[in-house]
C-alpha cells in the first residue's frame, strides 16, 4: 500500500478516555478532525469533536457504562461522519510493547504476544485489544498499526532496566520499561529540527495527569522515571509515583483491600488526588492554593518531587544541556515550570519570568547555560507519522 495522500485514523484508548484524529498522510501538521470520549463508566462522559475542514465543533453527553459501549458509540459516530470506507489505516497507541521496539503491523500473533502481557499494563491493554479486535470485525480490510509506548525506551542500559529484587524475575521480564516514548518521540523529532546539532544531554518532562521524565544522552534514553508499570515515579494526577513497598503493604493489611482495591487506591485515588483530597486537575489547585492548605501542599509535593528528578538525572547525565517541559501541565502553568526551576542556578537553569509567563518557546535567559524549552506534543501526529513511514 502506498502512503500517498491517504486517510490515517489515529486511536489513542486510556482506562477511561479514547482520543482519535484523522490525518491525510501527506499533510500530517494539522487533523481534518480531531475528538475524544472522556470519562468513560464515570458519571458526566462526554464525547466533543473538532472537523478542522468545516470548523464545526461540537460535544455530546453519553450515558457510557464501559469501554464497550464507548467504542459502539465512537465506530457508528466515524461511520456517520466520515465513512470507514475513506480510512486507510489505523494507528493505535499502545501503552505497552513489552520487547516490541517498532511499530508493528497487528497481526494474530502480535494480539496474543500482548494478551500475554496484560497483567505488565491491566488498566489499558484490555481496552487497547478490544478496540482492535472490535475494529477487525467491523472492518476486516483496513490495516492496524501498533505503536507502542514503550519502544522510546530500549535503549536504556541495564543499570536503568535492572529492579533490585531477586534477577529471576528479570528474566521473566520483570524490569524498568519506561512510558510516555511516542510523546517523547515527538519532542525529540521537534528538536531536531530546531537545532543543527542535538543537544549533548537532554531531560524531557512531560507533565500532566500522567507524568515522567526522561534522560536523554547523545539522542538515547539512559532513563526514566516510570518503571514496570506507568504508576510508578513522579507524583501523578491519581497515582501515587514511587512507593515505600512497605506503605502499600500496611495499607492493604490495614484497609482489607484485595490486590484489585489497592490497585485502584494507588492509581485512581492517590497523587494530587489523594493528597488535596480536592482534584486531581493541577489547574483547580492552583486557584486553590492560597485558600486551602491541602491544595497548597499537593502543589508543593508536586514540584519537589519534579526537581529531585532534574537533579538526578542531571547526575546520571553528568550535567544538562536542555530541559523540555511538555504536557498539560509543563505546556500550560507557568507557576509549576518556576518553582520546579528555582533555585537551580548551580545546574545553569535560570528562568526569564516574562519568556516563562508567555509560554514561549524558549523560557529561559540569554545568559543561562541551560536552555529550557516550552513545547507542545502531538502523540496523535507522531502516531499518524509512524504509520505512514511504516506503510512506506
Amino acid at each position: 500500500m502506498s502512503a500517498e495522500n491517504i486517510n490515517i485514523l489515529t486511536i489513542n484508548a486510556g482506562s477511561s478516555s479514547i482520543k482519535f484524529s484523522l490525518f491525510i498522510s501527506n499533510n500530517l501538521s494539522t487533523p481534518l478532525l480531531n475528538g475524544k470520549i472522556v470519562r468513560i463508566g464515570i458519571a458526566g462522559t462526554l464525547f466533543t469533536f473538532v472537523d478542522n475542514q468545516t470548523n464545526k465543533q461540537g460535544s455530546v453527553q453519553l450515558n457510557c457504562d464501559d469501554q464497550k459501549q464507548a467504542v459502539s458509540y465512537l465506530i457508528n459516530w466515524l461511520q456517520q461522519h466520515i465513512g470507514f470506507e475513506n480510512i486507510k489505516a489505523i494507528g493505535h497507541r499502545l501503552v505497552h510493547g513489552w520487547q516490541h521496539s517498532e511499530p508493528e503491523l497487528i497481526t494474530p500473533i502480535l494480539l496474543e504476544d500482548l494478551r500475554q502481557i496484560i497483567p505488565y499494563a491491566p488498566e489499558h491493554l484490555p481496552n487497547e485489544i478490544f478496540l482492535i479486535e472490535t475494529l477487525h470485525q467491523h472492518f476486516p480490510k483496513i490495516k492496524q498499526i501498533a505503536c507502542f509506548d514503550t519502544a522510546f525506551h530500549h535503549s536504556l542500559p541495564a543499570v536503568a532496566k535492572l529492579l533490585p529484587i531477586p534477577r529471576r524475575f528479570y528474566r521473566v521480564g520483570i524490569q524498568r520499561y519506561g512510558f510516555h516514548g511516542i510523546s517523547y518521540t515527538f519532542l525529540m523529532k521537534t528538536l531536531a529540527n530546531m537545532y543543527t546539532n542535538l543537544p549533548r544531554r537532554i531531560i524531557l518532562a512531560h507533565l500532566g495527569n500522567g507524568a515522567s521524565m526522561a534522560a536523554i544522552l547523545e539522542g538515547n534514553c539512559i532513563d526514566t522515571s516510570m518503571g514496570f508499570t506507568p504508576s510508578g515515579g513522579l507524583v501523578m494526577g491519581t497515582r501515587c509515583g514511587d512507593l515505600d513497598p512497605g506503605v502499600v503493604q500496611y495499607i492493604q493489611a490495614h484497609e482489607k483491600l484485595n490486590n484489585q482495591e489497592c490497585s485502584q487506591l494507588l492509581n485512581h485515588q492517590s497523587g494530587l488526588l489523594g493528597v488535596s483530597e480536592i482534584s486531581a486537575d493541577m489547574h483547580d489547585l492552583l486557584e486553590l492554593k492560597n485558600t486551602d492548605k491541602r491544595a497548597a501542599e499537593a502543589i508543593e509535593l508536586f514540584c519537589y518531587q519534579a526537581k529531585k528528578w532534574v537533579g538526578s538525572y542531571s547526575a546520571s547525565l553528568n550535567g544538562l544541556d536542555t530541559l523540555v517541559f511538555s504536557g498539560g501541565i509543563g505546556e500550560n502553568a507557568a507557576i509549576i515550570r518556576a518553582r520546579i526551576c528555582e533555585k537551580m542556578q548551580y545546574l545553569g537553569i535560570k528562568l526569564d519570568q516574562t519568556r516563562n509567563e508567555n509560554h514561549d518557546n524558549v523560557i529561559s535567559t540569554s545568559d543561562s547555560s541551560v536552555t529550557v524549552h516550552v513545547i507542545h506534543t502531538d502523540e496523535e501526529q507522531m502516531i499518524a507519522s509512524m504509520v505512514s513511514k511504516l506503510l512506506e
